[in-house]
Parts: structure tokens; C-alpha cells; sequence
């Protein structure tokens, strides 16, 4: 049995198994993100990392590629290493009944009705944690546990420091069913973090509190293109399928999934082409990828295609390559990006889209409606008010200067709440608070003292 690698992952050296899960950690130049928060904000965050060196700050997921989490671990464990301290990332890995059996768990924390079947949760969930933490521990002064999928490994005996779970999902109209199955799992915790206090539910005895995503400036993804070099970006991608780059974008970036919602999407664009200027002749363009730990991306990507029902203005993409350069091009040439799921953690691309200075319409669900300020930084609007998301994104094609200013604002909103360094700030506060360097409890605290610590303080 081992336990950390020099390199900070979880990696069974007698099986190999983890051999494939290896994602290259650096360490940041944290000094190069002044250009974007400022002096004093990456001076304060060297002060809150100063007694932080070499302690370790451990993550664990279930997946190295695709989707959000996956991609701020990419950023935030070279970023806090950057400043000292010794972040590390941990997979588990399952198999693919594992990945179904999550799958379902996501959805109906999601409130999605959906079958499941105690074998399911005994067999493919639990034995495949078991089977992990079997093989490998996980020691940390705090370990950050990231969504439903590795969350039991809090009882294995085998995992290490101050446990926080940290869920990035809408668990707000959870099944109760399973809410109940994960509570002791998650009171088992030292602390819980949620994007939104609204995602906290009922019965939770440990301390809570509210942490927003972010992302990274620096990744290929949020560079500050020009059009000059988006087009180049795009060159053969558009050869490819034909997109004539001298018309209107209208963008569309997320895993294909029920809750993402591309069929609305696609509806809108339609009625879009009935009532928009017969001057305005937009693409629609919808890039998706398929993570790890989701195997229904495929069949949800081939229904999409069927609502698209072979529109020649209409382009659908899956796992295109060079991805991050491609995406960030596309989000720099678009004129609108639209963003209308039924459930949404947070909904990166849409912070992403708000980076480039690019309008959203977005849906009123979990944290679009975060990040958006309605006709100020963009749109919200329900999630499948189809007519309405046409008449705004008809709207922002044919008046230039409602498109230019919504985008200004959009990513001065972005710069100053959901970069980075911001993320980064507060899990340095945490650990801080965990580690009893400060006794003063954060003040995104988002719950009351528990029982727990209320008996801690009167008995001691």
C-alpha cells in the first residue's frame, strides 16, 4: 500500500492502475496573475499562504478530463502550489457500471426521477470504493472530496486530515431517497461546501459554507484573442464544415446532458430564423465533449442531432480538436452565447463566455443566475422560455451597441468575482480556519453553529 507519490496522486504501485490517471502538476508563476486582480490581491494571498507551506492540501475526483471540476483542478492545485503549498490530486477509478451508478446519483440529487436498485448502490458504488481505498491512502492537513462519486471514501479508514466534501451539483430538490442514502456520509465530514447556500439541504450537522467556481485567465481557453487570431484558430475547423466566419455565431458550450438543455436551445435558433432581420443570416453552434465519469453524453449527443433534423445553419460538435484554443476563438467571434439549462452547479461556460466579452442569455437556475445580472451583464430568463430566449438573442444581433456594452459589463463582472486567485483565496481561509491559524469562523460561513460544536463549546 502507498500512500503520496512525489508527484501528489493516487497510484497503486503493485497494479498499475492508476497509471493512465497521471495529469501533470507545475506550479503556477502566481505573480503573472497581477496583470488581472491586482498587486494587493496576490500580495494578500501570499500572506494567507505563508504558514500553509508544505502543508498538504489533497483533492479527490473521479476524473482527470472533461467537464468543470475536473478543469479547475487543472488550475487550482498549480496555483496553490505556486504559492507554497502542497496541493495534490487524487482519482478514483471505477468501472463503467460505477460511472452509471454515479450517473444516476447526479441526477437524482438533481431531482431527475430515475430508477436505482439497492445492488446498484451496494455492488458498483460501495465495492468500487471499497476496492480504492483498499489500495491506496489519503493523508492531507485538509483533503477536499469533490461531488457524490468518491463521497463514501470518508469512511474507509483510509483518508487522512480535515475532510471537507465539496459539492459543485444543484442539490436543492435532491431525492430523498438518495439524500438520505449520502447524509451519514456527508455529517461524516469535518465541513461541506456549496456553490449556493440555496443547494444546502436540510439536515446537514457540519459546518457549511459557500464557495463559487472560477476560472483561469491564463488557460488557452480564456485567452484574450483577437479576431485575427480566432480566425486563424478556427481556420480549418470552419473549412471543415463550411462556416462562412462573415456571418453572426450564436454559441452554444456544455457536456451533452438532459439537464444542459441543447434541445431548447436548438428550438429557440429555430424560431430565431422566423423573426429575426432577413438581413441576419446567424449559425448556430452548439460544442459539447463527453466527460469520464458521464456515459450518456453520446446517446443525448444523437438526440440533439435528431432535433437539429439536418438544418443547414445548424452545427453540432462533439470532442473537437484543440479544444480549449477553439473554444475560447469561438466565444471571442460569437455575438451571443446562450445557456439555458433546467438544473446548472454553476455553469463555467458561461463565466467563460462573460471573460470574452461575449452577451449570454442564460436560464434562472442554481449559479447562471449567480453570474448574470439581468440586462446588465446579459439575460435570464426560464429555462424553456423558447420564444423569449429568440426575442433576446434577436435583440443583441440587431443593435451592435446593446451587444458591445452587455459584453463590457459581462467581463468586468467576471474579473472581479469568479477568477482564480478569488477561488483560491478562500480555500487558503479554510485551511487556515482548519488548521486553527485563525480562530475566526470565514464569513462565507452560510449555516449556524451545529450541535456538534455547540457541545464542543460548552463541554470542550
Amino acid at each position: 500500500m502507498l500512500s503520496f507519490k512525489e508527484e501528489g496522486y493516487m497510484f497503486d504501485d503493485k497494479s498499475k492502475k492508476f497509471k493512465n490517471q497521471y495529469v501533470p502538476l507545475k506550479k503556477l508563476n502566481i505573480d503573472e496573475y497581477k496583470q488581472f486582480v491586482g498587486s494587493e490581491k496576490i500580495s494578500d494571498l501570499k500572506y494567507l499562504a505563508e504558514p500553509l507551506k508544505r502543508k498538504v492540501w489533497a483533492n479527490v475526483n473521479s476524473t482527470v478530463i472533461g467537464g468543470g471540476v475536473a478543469e479547475m483542478l487543472q488550475s487550482t492545485v498549480p496555483f496553490a502550489r505556486g504559492l507554497g503549498v502542497d496541493a495534490r490530486w487524487f482519482v478514483i477509478e471505477g468501472s463503467p457500471e460505477f460511472f452509471t451508478v454515479t450517473k444516476k446519483f447526479h441526477n437524482l440529487l438533481q431531482g431527475i426521477k430515475e430508477p436505482i436498485t439497492m445492488e446498484e448502490v451496494f455492488h458498483a458504488y460501495l465495492d468500487t470504493i471499497r476496492w480504492n481505498t483498499e489500495r491506496t491512502k489519503v493523508v492531507g492537513h485538509m483533503v477536499v472530496v469533490h461531488d457524490p462519486q468518491p463521497a463514501a471514501i470518508v469512511m474507509s479508514g483510509n483518508i487522512y486530515g480535515q475532510l471537507l466534501w465539496r459539492c459543485h451539483i444543484d442539490t436543492s430538490e435532491a431525492s430523498r431517497r438518495i439524500w438520505r442514502f449520502l447524509l451519514p456520509y456527508i455529517n461524516h465530514f469535518d465541513g461541506a461546501i456549496f456553490t449556493t447556500k440555496e443547494f444546502m439541504k436540510d439536515q446537514i450537522q457540519i459546518p457549511a459554507y459557500e464557495i463559487h467556481p472560477s476560472i483561469d485567465p491564463l488557460k488557452k481557453k480564456n485567452y484574450l484573442y483577437t479576431k485575427k487570431e480566432s480566425l486563424r484558430i478556427l481556420r480549418d475547423l470552419f473549412n471543415k464544415h463550411n462556416v462562412d466566419p462573415k456571418r453572426p455565431i450564436v454559441l452554444a458550450v456544455s457536456r451533452y446532458d438532459i439537464h444542459k438543455n441543447q434541445k431548447g436551445i436548438v428550438q429557440a435558433f429555430k424560431y430565431l430564423k422566423e423573426i429575426v432581420s432577413k438581413k441576419i443570416k446567424p449559425y448556430l453552434i452548439i460544442v459539447g465533449n463527453t466527460a469520464a465519469d458521464d456515459p450518456e453524453g453520446n446517446k443525448r449527443y444523437k438526440e440533439i442531432l435528431d432535433e437539429i433534423d439536418g438544418d443547414k445553419d445548424i452545427y453540432a460538435w462533439i470532442n473537437i480538436e484543440n479544444n480549449d484554443e477553439c473554444i475560447g476563438a469561438l466565444m471571442t467571434l460569437a455575438d451571443c452565447f446562450i445557456h439555458i439549462p433546467t438544473k446548472e452547479g454553476f455553469g463555467l461556460v458561461v463565466t467563460e463566455a462573460m471573460w470574452h466579452s461575449c452577451p449570454v442569455i442564460g436560464s434562472k437556475v442554481g449559479g447562471v443566475k449567480i453570474q448574470i445580472i439581468n440586462e446588465e451583464t446579459g439575460y435570464i430568463i426560464e429555462p424553456f422560455q423558447i420564444k423569449l430566449a429568440a426575442k433576446r438573442i434577436k435583440s443583441i444581433l440587431e443593435n451592435p451597441s446593446e451587444r458591445k456594452e452587455l459584453g463590457k459589463r459581462a467581463h468586468k463582472r467576471v474579473k472581479d468575482n469568479f477568477l482564480l486567485p478569488h477561488l483560491v483565496e478562500k480555500y487558503l481561509v479554510l485551511m487556515r480556519y482548519y488548521l486553527e491559524i485563525d480562530n475566526q469562523i470565514p464569513d462565507f460561513r452560510i449555516n449556524e453553529l451545529t450541535y456538534k460544536e455547540i457541545k464542543q463549546a460548552l463541554y470542550g
